[in-house]
């Protein structure tokens, strides 16, 4: 459960988690409820004998956009998905060597409308570049609210609550424990 976390301090968990392996730019829109975003870039090779002698490359990228707002409500999910597809998809360069690319919206709120939650559930958004050839973008959610133990996601982002369950599950264990 993250109960006594203020959303700040959810921001700064998060952002402690994610800097092992991002890349991490805070946002400082006034308009907006984006305020930070995670690039992660990872390339892969085989070679025979030489560098130059390449049998194969790919390249995988994750893009994280975390939003915080006071209530997820239908209209600022969508604006928020639409936000982060955009950023995302802008960064994608669909090559032979791409492999795939991950767009994840992170929402961190105190709290979230019914309509809401089954929107960031039921998001479905998946695009192939040249029949996969070029590889391919896979969108995932998830929600993080003040005072709940779960960690909604839709169906790509399982992997997502995961994670949430051990930055936010982790720090409630240590509590206990001392």
């Amino acid at each position: 459960m993250v109960p006594d976390l203020s959303r700040e301090e959810m921001l700064e968990k998060l952002l402690e988690a994610y800097s092992g392996y991002f890349d991490i730019e805070r946002k400082e829109e006034q308009d907006f409820p984006l305020v930070a975003s995670c690039h992660f870039h990872v390339r892969s090779a085989k070679y025979v004998l030489l560098k130059k002698a390449e049998l194969w490359s790919a390249n995988s990228n994750e893009h994280v956009y975390i939003f915080s707002v006071p209530e997820l409500t239908e209209e600022i999910y969508r604006a928020c998905e639409k936000k982060a597809y955009d950023l995302g998809m802008a960064l994608i360069e669909p090559n032979k060597e791409h492999m795939y690319t991950y767009i994840t919206a992170v929402f961190l709120c105190d709290a979230c409308t019914g309509e809401a939650a089954r929107l960031l559930k039921k998001c479905r958004i998946y695009k192939s570049f040249h029949f996969s050839l070029y590889g391919w973008m896979n969108f995932h959610t998830v929600l993080v609210r003040r005072g709940a133990d779960t960690f909604p996601t839709n169906r790509s982002g399982r992997e997502n609550a995961k994670l949430m369950k051990n930055i936010f599950m982790k720090q409630e264990k240590k509590k206990r424990s001392v």
